[in-house]
Formats: structure tokens, C-alpha cells, sequence
């Protein structure tokens, strides 16, 4: 079991395959990309595999997300999940993706034991697309959903992120399209997780505003909160059901309290939290022929070390050196 001093269990694995990515998010990196780590420096698929495995048989993990960069980038992706998939107990097991190639590979993966897929689209127009993300890939993430959806990864959750005068008025109509879809939509604070280190929090499309919009057009009924557990999205049922809208304030309603997950970097890193600034190291126990017994025993460790809440509302909060790409969400 993974326990914290609070007495927070982590039973969520977040996986990072790789720090790259094919897009170049605004909110995320700049232009010209990051450094990005060497691959000797990159967990291998059988040590990606192992450490879930330790996580799942040994730890009381029982939810694996895959995440990036962009995990569709990694290249043995579909084996991964085939061998997570083929665990026991076997975890439950998604993916956090920017849909682009999602057309091409989301049979597959539903085939070797993915279950569902979160895909992050902010925009229903290619030209602010083109603007947020810097590349002309609007249709692909659409062509990506569509097959999610078609190969049954559901529910098939849609990420958006509202940034002032660029999408900030698109809440209402991207609900109208996800539910016409048959998506179930999630809007997230902007975080102060960018390469640039340029957030501000005066500027961030908040969720009370992001409420505000979507009321002007739909009839949102708050979900139970015993129903949300340990999930990081409040959310509300549209119209009466059974659609349902969440929105994940990470700033302004931080759920430091109900928190239930752990992080593993692409390079083998553990982090308790996405706001982190301290990692603890699995790769150099990897690689140097720890036995499983003692991989775990850091992993608790380190999870003991897990602070009360992520620090944003504290006036000396500093963010993380690692981007988002790097860290996996």
C-alpha cells in the first residue's frame, strides 16, 4: 500500500512514456520545443512494465493512466498496454492523449486491453487550434475521437483549456458538441506547469467563469459528492441527463484532500504531485539490480514524503522545473 503521513492511499499510477510531443501548446512549451531527455535516460519497456507491475501486485495500484508528452509518440505503446493489461489483479487502464494519430491506432489498443481514452482538444475552430497548439492538426484530433469512440475506449473524455481571447467563449458550444457526440467533456484551470514559466494567475479562465458561461445555455445539476470521490473533476449532469460536464480546479478548488495518485516520469522518477519540486529516483534501483522487495520499499518512502496540498495558494509557491511534458499528468 501506497500511504502518505495525511493518510491519502494512492491506488492511481500515472505512467509517462516520453516527454516529446507533436504539438506545441502555448500553455505548455515553447515554439521551438524543449530539450528533450536522451534516450538512454528513457525508462525501457520492460522496465516501464516491471515498475507497473510492482506498483499493481505489490502496492494496491489499481488504475494506470498512460500519459506524456504524448504518448502515442512511444513506439512499443501498444505492447505496454498488452503487458499491464495481462497483470493480476488486472488494472484498470487509460490513456491522456492529444488525439493525433488516435485514427490510426485506437483499434489496436483497444485490442490489447486499453479501456479508455482522455483526449485533449480546447478549440471546435481550426484557426484558434492552429493558434493554441501552432500546428494545422485540428481534423486529426477529431478524426481520433471518432475512432476512440468507434473502438468502444469509452467514455470517451474530452480535455479543454480556456485561455483569454482565444477560446474563452467557446464553453457553451463545446458542451453542445460533446454532447452531441457522446463525449463527456472536462474543462481545466490553466496550471502553472508551462516551460515558459509565464502563468499568472490574474489571467486564468476560472472555473466559476467557465460555470458562469455554461449556464447561460444549459441546466447543470452539482453530482452527489460522495460520487466524486477521490476524482479530480467536480461534476454536473446537463439538461437533466444523462450527460454529464466536469470541471478540474486545480487553483481556485484545489482536492489536495481527496488526493489518490502517484506519478512515475519517463526517465523513472517518482513524484507525489503534479506541483512537486522534490523527485525520488526508481531508475538508478532499476539498473543497478534492486529486487522487487526494494523498489517498493523507495516507492513507499517516498510516497511518506507527499505534502499536504500542492502549494498554489500559498503567496510563496514556486512552480516545479519540470514542465507538464516532462512531468506526465
Amino acid at each position: 500500500m501506497l500511504i502518505d503521513t495525511y493518510g491519502r492511499v494512492a491506488t492511481d499510477l500515472r505512467v509517462s512514456l516520453t516527454d516529446r510531443c507533436n504539438l506545441r501548446c502555448t500553455y505548455c512549451m515553447p515554439e521551438t520545443g524543449l530539450q528533450w531527455l536522451a534516450k538512454p535516460d528513457l525508462l525501457t519497456d520492460d522496465e516501464i512494465v516491471r515498475l507497473v507491475r510492482i506498483a499493481v501486485t505489490d502496492l494496491g495500484i489499481t488504475e494506470v493512466r498512460f500519459t506524456g508528452g504524448e504518448p502515442l509518440l512511444r513506439p512499443g505503446l501498444v505492447g505496454i498496454v498488452e503487458r499491464c493489461a495481462a497483470l493480476t489483479p488486472r488494472p484498470r487502464l487509460s490513456l491522456t492523449t492529444n488525439g493525433i494519430g488516435l485514427g490510426r491506432t485506437a483499434e489496436a489498443l483497444k485490442a490489447a486491453g486499453l479501456d479508455r481514452v482522455n483526449v485533449s482538444l480546447d478549440t471546435l475552430r481550426p484557426e484558434v487550434f492552429a493558434t493554441l497548439t501552432r500546428r494545422r492538426r485540428h481534423q486529426d484530433v477529431l478524426d481520433g475521437l471518432a475512432a476512440a469512440h468507434a473502438a468502444g475506449l469509452t467514455p470517451v473524455k474530452v480535455n479543454a483549456v480556456l485561455m483569454p481571447g482565444l477560446n474563452d467563449d467557446e464553453a457553451p458550444d463545446l458542451l453542445a458538441w460533446a454532447v452531441r457526440h457522446d463525449y463527456e467533456l472536462r474543462f481545466i484551470e490553466q496550471m502553472p506547469l508551462d516551460a515558459q514559466h509565464g502563468w499568472k494567475r490574474d489571467g486564468m479562465i476560472t472555473a466559476e467563469s467557465i460555470l458562469s458561461s455554461l449556464r447561460t445555455r444549459f441546466d447543470l445539476t452539482p453530482e452527489a459528492e460522495d460520487e466524486r470521490g477521490a476524482a479530480p473533476a467536480e461534476r454536473w449532469t446537463v439538461d437533466g441527463g444523462p450527460a454529464r460536464v466536469g470541471v478540474i480546479a486545480s487553483v481556485t478548488r484545489p482536492f489536495c484532500a481527496a488526493c489518490d495518485r502517484t506519478r512515475l516520469t519517463a526517465d523513472g522518477q517518482i513524484r507525489t504531485c503534479l506541483f512537486a519540486r522534490e523527485e525520488s529516483d526508481l531508475r538508478g534501483a532499476l539498473r543497478s539490480g534492486a529486487p522487487d522487495e526494494e523498489i517498493a520499499r523507495l516507492w513507499r518512502l517516498a510516497t511518506t514524503g507527499k505534502k499536504a496540498g500542492s502549494g498554489l495558494d500559498d503567496p510563496a509557491f514556486l512552480q516545479p522545473q519540470r514542465p507538464m511534458s516532462a512531468i506526465g499528468g
